[in-house]
């Protein structure tokens, strides 16, 4: 399995993992979702984010010298993956932007941020996952 097939595989798994566990803490955690809809979903959240980083930096091993070596192929389906990934981003922070724009409460609009960055990281893995899968 290529090191850039690996990389997508982890950052796949740490996109869906990590939201599910946020919000099993939101809806879990004292008073639920109904306190947290008055602003305690704040702190979880950045530690969501941050816990997404920090897992994305060390859940992979690093490539080996020599060979783990990316090539014109790989370039492609990042490439292609990440284009894909930035459109659906775009689309979705719609949402957001329409809610601030109401003035929603800031417990929806952060959560529609959120899970515009989540489904822009599954659908960017999964198109690379399928373009190293199937070829170009």
């Amino acid at each position: 399995m290529p090191y850039g097939e690996r990389r997508t595989w982890a950052y796949l798994a740490t996109a869906l993992v990590i939201p599910v566990g946020y919000l099993l803490v939101l809806l879990v955690g004292p008073g639920g979702l109904s306190a947290s809809a008055d602003g305690a979903f704040q702190a979880p959240l950045l530690a969501a984010v941050g816990a997404g980083i920090v897992a994305n930096m060390f859940f992979v091993r690093p490539p080996r010298k020599g060979r783990d070596r990316r090539d014109e192929r790989d370039a492609e389906i990042d490439r292609r993956g990440e284009r894909v990934g930035f459109i659906v981003l775009g689309a979705a922070m719609v949402v957001p932007f329409a809610l601030v724009m109401a003035e929603a409460a800031y417990f929806w609009a952060a959560h529609a941020m959120y899970l515009a960055y989540v489904a822009s990281a599954v659908v960017s893995s999964a198109v690379k996952l399928v373009l190293y899968r199937r070829g170009l």
